[in-house]
């Protein structure tokens, strides 16, 4: 009897059950747009972040040993002490190597009164499991551009000359005996304006040291920093054996470069905070935007049902009244009603659910220029978001059933 009723008072009403599906329907869309790109703009927002650079750096474990006097950081051993070429190709081989995007060595050393800066720009390393991984400055630095064209690679005899040199395309320079040709004019990069740019091979050359870098530039891909991470920055020794096992098998910056140290001999991996605290204060400002937009979205929806119930309640005061005059008590006319507004939310928030996901992957097409996951739990968390809506919007209206007496509506007294 109970679900007959529920089916005619269901098919009756239409107009008030569309108002109520569209609210719903626009509410929940807008919900789980939200928590679709707040579970994905984590990953979106470090792979831009990535076109910016490195985050993590990697040098000789003896210039890790620094002290401080007087504010200043000191470092002894700091130039005296590089790394070996031929063990870079670990840092692709740890258990986040999925996250390493690319890498890149460097050298410096002084030549021909310039500045020489030698480096990978587009090498295939011997990486265990992925054969033909290509990794260098190409890769690590898109924003850098070249007018003319980049040194080939292990080139003796090819530079690019920074912005800042005045040098033109062409130029001959001796580098300390070796004669370089200037092959393009390097933009985009701050640090290299002053400076030529050319393979690690002849900087080794004409340092001296072949086979030896004094650094190594990686980036990764990371999950924001949060409290564990920040945690086990200041010193892992605080962690127990749960926060470490959970801090070291997530992608951190820091857990990046710790198993980078781990796996690297005579290495020190170190993450830039610069770029790993950009990218958890973006995303921590955008993702409590999201949560404030949905919070806002969830009392208005929850207003509009309010009001739509009453006028609802309203119109069938009478058939309360009979319902009241015939012994059925208020809870089953509580349960009627809010099993219809349930069956018209469940219906609104499942397909906004999908509609919301669809929004989602439109807006981050449109801002990362890249469609997003769909993640599962939108689909849980909107139906109870809806729920919610019905819950919190149903409270005051159903409660003046309580004050209709089947006499003074059934004879139009009320």
């Amino acid at each position: 009897m109970f679900f007959r009723i529920l089916k005619a008072s269901i098919k009756g009403g239409r107009e008030s059950k569309t108002l109520a599906f569209l609210t719903i329907f626009l509410a929940v869309s807008l919900i789980a747009c939200m928590l679709n790109l707040t579970l994905s703009i984590g990953d979106e927002v470090a792979k831009e972040l990535r076109s910016y650079g490195s985050n993590i750096v990697v040098l000789p474990r003896s210039q890790s040993l620094s002290i401080e006097i007087g504010g200043k950081e000191y470092s002894p051993l700091k130039n005296e002490d590089y790394l070996a070429q031929s063990e870079i190709h670990k840092i692709k081989e740890i258990f986040w190597r999925n996250n390493i995007t690319a890498f890149a060595p460097f050298l410096s050393v002084r030549a021909g009164g310039y500045e020489v800066v030698g480096t990978y720009f587009d090498k295939v390393v011997d990486v265990k499991d992925e054969p033909g991984f290509s990794t260098g400055v190409k890769t690590l630095y898109p924003f850098w551009g070249v007018e003319g064209k980049w040194p080939k690679e292990d080139s003796l005899d090819e530079v690019i000359a920074g912005s800042n040199l005045k040098l033109s395309i062409g130029d001959k320079l001796n580098l300390n005996g070796l004669e370089a040709r200037v092959v393009g004019i390097l933009s985009g990069a701050e640090n290299e304006a002053n400076k030529l740019v050319s393979s690690l091979k002849l900087a080794q050359t004409l340092a001296g040291k072949e086979g030896l870098v004094a650094k190594v530039e990686v980036g990764a891909m990371t999950i924001p920093e949060n409290d564990l991470s920040v945690k086990a920055r200041r010193n892992l020794d605080n962690l127990d054996s749960v926060e470490y096992d959970k801090w070291y098998c997530s992608a951190y910056v820091s857990s990046i470069a710790y198993q980078i140290t781990e796996e690297y001999p005579g290495a020190s991996a170190k993450a830039m905070l610069s770029v790993s605290e950009t990218q958890s204060g973006i995303t921590k400002k955008i993702q409590n935007l999201m949560g404030v937009a949905s919070v806002l979205s969830l009392f208005v929806s929850a207003i509009c049902i309010t009001s739509l119930l009453s006028a609802e309640i309203h119109r069938r005061k009478k058939e309360i009244g009979l319902l009241k005059a015939l012994g059925a008590s208020n809870f089953a006319i509580y349960a009627q009603f809010m099993g219809e507004i349930f069956i018209v939310c469940a219906v609104a928030s499942l397909l906004a659910a999908f509609a919301g996901v669809g929004l989602s992957s439109f807006i981050s097409s449109q801002i990362f220029g890249s469609f997003i996951d769909f993640h599962f739990m939108v689909l849980p968390l909107s139906l109870a978001f809806g729920l919610l809506i019905c819950v919190l919007g149903g409270i005051l209206p159903l409660r003046n059933v309580i004050n209709l007496l089947p006499a003074e509506v059934l004879y139009g007294r009320k």
